[in-house]
């Protein structure tokens, strides 16, 4: 599985603090998510990052 961070992001950092393994926070002060597939030992933590995203911002790519 992929993510992505789309343009609605707003800069909260919640997925970052969820799941820092696939989400940091950017030089922007946005969220972007890793490259390349997610370990199967984070993929509860991204889609929990994903599903409590505010304004959501995170797709699945």
């Amino acid at each position: 599985m992929r993510y992505k961070v789309n343009d609605s992001c707003i800069g909260c950092g919640l997925c970052a603090s969820v799941c820092p393994a696939v989400f940091e926070m950017g030089p922007s002060g946005l969220a972007q998510a890793a490259e390349g597939e997610v370990a199967p030992e984070q993929e509860a933590a991204a889609e929990e990052a994903m599903s409590g995203c505010p304004v959501g911002a995170i797709e699945q790519a």
